[in-house]
């Protein structure tokens, strides 16, 4: 049987949850509440949603390769050139090609640790090195990622806010940073939450592009405009990166109905604000749960909360949880990842936190 390389076989698989219907089943369960990946519990917009039936009669029609009449929007509300855009099924595709472009084997990227895994798998995938940096008080430590970057760097991950924690990099920091970057060196600052953010002190990455900078902004209409299952997001990059970008972007990457649904759910501002006040209600909800049980946890800028574990029982809060119709996503041992839901949802799961309260 054919052998994959070793820098293949050796990548750790993303592990998927199994479908909610087939953990009821085997528990013995009904009405679960899903909280574990950072989905809009709001679901998507109902212009998205009127979008989609009426381009269900032209799905014989290959998709529009360019995302034209998507791009045109995007540009326009951006305030971006249209070929300033590049758009992947899901961001982790645009991740995926940035490193397909830019790195080549033995080239090195730098990341921080805990965060998006996918990183780290892409890279190990073009048999690149990657360089992790542990985060500092739950953030990236830019000073010790920029510290790293050598001749063989090529890319620079951050995400912000940082998934698993919630955390984002302040505007000064992220300034100090980019002076320190190097000419040659892509940074890919993934804004995946972006829309949730309520700091003041968010850095706006949009000036960097305009500084002439390599950088990439990634962003997606998984989260907020709760189309995670039509897998469809954006980066934002000088034009000649994105040009670089598209010459390894399969054509109609993006099907017609994710296209649809992005261009309108793009014009509900009213969708929008009704799903971050309901974040922002259920954060401040949860908080005062997680406190009331003594349970540590990381302020968040998105719409989940990380929930450090004294003693590393993750696995097994998780299974109490889970026997009580409550799914939240362990991150290794010792920290939990829970979504924050619609208000019955964090009922429900606090009361579940009140029962387990010995395992914390």
């Amino acid at each position: 049987m054919i052998k994959a390389p070793d820098h293949i076989s050796s990548i750790q698989p993303y592990v998927p949850g199994k479908p909610v219907e087939e953990l009821e089943r085997e528990l013995g369960i009904s009405g679960s509440v899903k909280l574990a990946s950072n989905e809009n519990p709001v679901g998507p917009s109902p212009r998205a949603l009127r979008a989609l039936r009426a381009g269900m009669s032209s799905l014989n029609r290959y998709p529009d390769g360019s995302c034209y009449y998507l791009r045109k929007a995007l540009a326009e509300r951006l305030g971006a050139d249209p070929d300033e855009l590049i758009f992947g099924n899901g961001s982790n595709e645009i991740i995926e090609l940035a490193v397909r472009t830019f790195l080549s084997p033995g080239d090195a990227a730098v990341m921080a640790h805990p965060s998006f895994i996918v990183y780290a798998s892409i890279v190990q995938a073009m048999n690149g090195k990657s360089i992790v940096v542990p985060l500092k008080d739950w953030r990236h430590d830019l000073k010790a990622m920029a510290s790293k970057i050598t001749k063989k760097t090529k890319i620079v991950f951050i995400a912000n806010p940082n998934n698993p924690t919630g955390t984002i990099n302040r505007r000064d920091e992220m300034d100090a940073f980019m002076k320190k970057v190097p000419e040659g060196v892509l940074v890919v600052v993934d804004e995946a939450y972006y829309e949730y953010v309520s700091s003041p002190d968010y850095p706006d990455c949009m000036h960097y592009l305009r500084e002439g900078r390599d950088i990439l902004i990634l962003r997606t209409f998984s989260k907020m405009y709760g189309l995670a299952g039509l897998r469809i997001g954006y980066g934002i990059a000088p034009a000649p990166v994105a040009e670089e970008m598209n010459k390894v972007r399969q054509p109609f990457n993006i099907n017609s109905l994710a296209q649809l649904a992005a261009a309108a759910a793009l014009q509900d501002r009213q969708h929008v604000a009704r799903t971050k006040k309901i974040n922002e209600e259920g954060k401040a909800f949860l908080y005062a749960g997680l406190e009331r049980l003594n349970a540590g946890y990381v302020p968040t800028e998105a719409n989940f909360i990380f929930v450090p574990l004294a003693q590393g029982n993750a696995a097994e809060i998780y299974t109490a949880l889970l026997k009580k119709g409550i799914i939240v996503r362990p991150m290794g041992p010792s920290a939990l990842r829970i979504t924050i839901g619609l208000p019955e949802e964090n009922r429900r799961l606090v009361r579940a936190l009140k029962q387990v309260k010995a395992l914390f």
